[in-house]
């Protein structure tokens, strides 16, 4: 009998030990779903919300699920515009102003929403994309392969900011020297003695370009391996993606302008030689970009154009990321982009996303006061170039026109 009666009484502890086991594993296993919504690579910590004055119950509320609703919607893909509650303060009169900060949170609420007519510019130039990317006509090199086969090496203009959940692919002559700037004041990846630089105009324009600056998804192989693949169609599907484009005739004058018609010694022992012993009847051009403008050689425009349009040309290697195609560079057939930007209309623009990213109150876009190449130019610059080589340069650059929405330049190709 007294074995009956201590077998019921073990049995009784160890249900009541049982229970106890669950309620506090329930408790702490509500912390799992943290590490399904925060970013996976490394990088600096979110911060976590404050904690907010909440009427007393009977149970205190775990900061767990602060933190799980505040990063839930950190990571929501950034298509619109805020939508969290504002907090109330009876006490302070000054909640009329229009725009309200969040304690200790980096992104900004407005109370006035974003112009009807920049939001219907953001909706055109998405559908654009999506309509042209399943335009059976409109075929490039590319178009229709899937994420997964594109080489990893071709993934290197895509930057990632763990921090505030955005993915940025860069184009060279598309202000891309400013937006590292805000990429890497954004992911606080340039510190002195522990302070963030918050100027981007105070970051050298040697830094800006230094691969180890920026996180690109070419890089996940380096850290992730066979899970690479994964974790950037995470990131794809979570972050906000943008890129930023100008009208690709315009962009290849600005960069000759910049490469060609400057003392670079880089380009010109890499591309200018080249030309130079092809199209300009220099076998033996000078060894040094001095040397050459010493005596007044570089190659012209027309040159450049020819050295685009010769088949050697990308036999040899593929083209520099100065006047490879934005199709090339971004793969927008196969990232579904959140925002388009163009330089054309680069200041509404650049407002417009660091609004709708909610980092308007971290970081201003840069204005730019350097000698920008019009697009009134294009008539002056394309002179020289015969008019078949014009033809054939727009068939080489057509997706980028179409893709993005600019006019087909028919005065310049039917003179």
């Amino acid at each position: 009998m007294g074995t009956s009666r201590m077998f019921r009484i073990f049995i009784v502890l160890g249900s009541a030990f049982m229970i106890l086991l669950i309620i506090i594993y329930w408790d702490d296993v509500g912390a799992s779903h943290l590490y399904l919504h925060t970013p996976v690579s490394p990088g600096p910590k979110i911060p976590h919300p404050p904690p907010q004055q909440r009427p007393q119950t009977s149970r205190t509320p775990s900061f767990l699920s602060d933190i799980d609703a505040f990063v839930n919607q950190f990571l929501e893909p950034g298509t619109g515009e805020p939508t969290d509650p504002v907090p109330v303060d009876t006490s302070n009169q000054s909640e009329k102003a229009e725009e309200r900060y969040i304690p200790r949170r980096e992104w900004k609420i407005h109370l006035t929403p974003v112009a009807a007519e920049l939001r219907e510019r953001q909706e055109q130039r998405r559908r654009l994309l999506q309509e042209m990317c399943a335009n059976d006509s409109m075929v490039f090199s590319g178009k229709n392969r899937s994420f997964d086969d594109i080489p990893n090496k071709e993934l290197d203009h895509l930057i990632v900011d763990d921090r505030h959940g955005i993915i940025y692919c860069y184009v060279p002559k598309v202000a891309c020297s400013n937006w590292k700037r805000i990429m890497i004041v954004l992911s606080e990846s340039l510190q002195q003695d522990g302070v963030p630089q918050r100027d981007p105009l105070a970051i050298p324009r040697d830094l800006v370009h230094n691969s180890s600056m920026h996180f690109t998804f070419n890089k996940f192989w380096k850290r992730y391996g066979k899970f690479a693949r994964h974790l950037m169609k995470v990131k794809l599907k979570k972050y906000t993606k943008f890129l930023f484009v100008r009208d690709p005739f315009v962009r290849l004058i600005s960069a000759y302008r910049n490469k060609f018609e400057l003392r670079n010694e880089d380009f010109y022992r890499r591309f200018a030689q080249v030309m130079l012993r092809r199209y300009a009847n220099q076998p033996t051009p000078p060894t040094s970009v001095d040397e050459a403008f010493a005596v007044g050689i570089h190659p012209s425009f027309s040159h450049f154009i020819q050295y685009l349009l010769d088949p050697q040309t990308e036999k040899e290697m593929p083209f520099n990321e100065h006047w490879r195609q934005v199709y090339r560079l971004c793969h927008p057939c196969q990232i579904q982009y959140d925002f388009v930007g163009h330089l054309e209309t680069a200041e509404e623009d650049a407002e417009h996303l660091l609004r709708q990213l909610r980092v308007d109150n971290v970081v201003e876009f840069p204005t730019s006061h350097r000698n920008l190449t019009a697009s009134s130019w294009e008539a002056d610059w394309f002179s020289t170039v015969p008019v078949k080589a014009r033809r054939e340069l727009y068939k080489l650059y057509e997706p980028d026109f179409r893709l993005f929405g600019y006019d087909k330049p028919d005065s310049i190709l039917n003179e």
